[in-house]
């Protein structure tokens, strides 16, 4: 009987839920409405955004941070700019003096990486060095004039400049498609592994290759965070779909988004774009160290999400992105055939 009426009560609640839908879905407003009256699925994204533009804005004031993002993307941008062909001689007029004033502002903040202000200095120097120095460009070279940046530009024999290159001056692989393409048939996501813990020097071997993933203006706005043991077991079982297997996994990676890097809500998703992008060449790097992998979904359900936080003690800007599985795979142990699209469905050519 309860289960009959159960049955019939998510009937009824379906049918309510999907009679608002078609009236929702008419315009912003109605749309709008019903998120902020009927379904709050979406209360923790806009409150992790807000968090994440505030956090931007506030990393400025209080000198804090080990990176900057507005740093990163403006120096990416005058990347971009420097490699044009042909090459404009005045271009990021907007923001070359925003620029400027962050690089100084970032120079003396320690915890801010050596290798961060450096390319930061080397594509600075190679863009005053290619511009004509008109209007904002003028002032901003006077700014760098003013502090002494131009005083002492030697490089030294052992390091190598971080401003644009020529493609054909780029160490090329002797990887050929079908090496690649067996690589990729070998990485499946494997559900069994050894009880054998995972040497962290792999991983961060792996972290190093997911971290050339491309990513928008090279902000990188995530993390890899591991467990192992126990608490990777405990971290597993909060997502859905672990179920039998959770208990057997040596070690878990939690990619984690920061929100902060972005003060505009048009970026919300990069977290998920860059950080996909870099969880697959992190796997893929795993596969060619000896070890297997599964990335576990991580559907935004708020219990969980709850849980998530409070054990990783994230802010509210952060946000997990997806749980990754690591370990040697258990040679007995069966995997998914996971038959997949061929590019006849895939690939399109308009």
């Amino acid at each position: 009987m309860k289960t009959k009426l159960r049955a019939f009560i998510k009937k009824v609640y379906y049918g309510i839920d999907l009679y608002l839908i078609r009236m929702s879905v008419k315009s912003s407003i109605t749309a709008a409405l019903y998120y902020m009256i009927f379904n709050r699925s979406f209360f923790r994204e806009q409150i992790s955004v807000l968090s994440g533009r505030l956090k931007y804005y506030d990393s400025f004031e209080q000198q804090k941070g080990n990176s900057s993002p507005l740093l990163r993307r403006n120096i990416h941008r005058l990347e971009k700019g420097l490699i044009m062909r042909p090459m404009r001689k005045v271009f990021a007029k907007d923001y070359i003096l925003e620029t400027v004033n962050e690089y100084i502002r970032v120079s003396d903040i320690d915890s801010i990486g050596t290798d961060e202000k450096q390319w930061a200095k080397d594509v600075l120097v190679k863009y005053f060095s290619n511009v004509d120095l008109v209007g904002s460009v003028l002032n901003a070279h006077k700014r760098l004039v003013s502090i002494g940046f131009f005083d002492d530009l030697e490089v030294a024999h052992n390091q190598i400049s971080m401003s644009p290159y020529p493609r054909n001056t780029a160490k090329l692989s002797n990887v050929t498609y079908s090496d690649f393409n067996r690589l990729c048939v070998q990485r499946r996501s494997v559900r069994w592994f050894k009880d054998k813990k995972v040497d962290p020097r792999i991983l961060e071997h792996a972290v190093n290759s997911a971290s050339l993933a491309p990513s928008a203006c090279n902000r990188q706005p995530y993390s890899f965070c591991h467990f192992e043991g126990a608490e990777a077991v405990k971290i597993a079982s909060y997502a859905m779909g672990t179920t039998g297997f959770a208990q057997n996994i040596p070690s878990l990676v939690v990619l984690v988004g920061d929100l902060s890097a972005y003060p505009f809500e048009r970026d919300r998703h990069i977290i998920y774009i860059d950080g996909s992008l870099a969880a697959m060449s992190f796997m893929l790097a795993l596969e060619t160290l000896g070890l297997s992998s599964c990335p576990i979904n991580w559907p935004d359900i708020e219990t969980r999400e709850r849980k998530m936080d409070k054990h990783l003690k994230l802010e509210k800007h952060q946000r997990a992105i997806m749980l990754i599985a690591v370990g040697e795979a258990l040679e007995e142990g069966k995997i998914p055939f996971s038959q997949k699209k061929s590019s006849d469905i895939l690939l399109r050519n308009n």
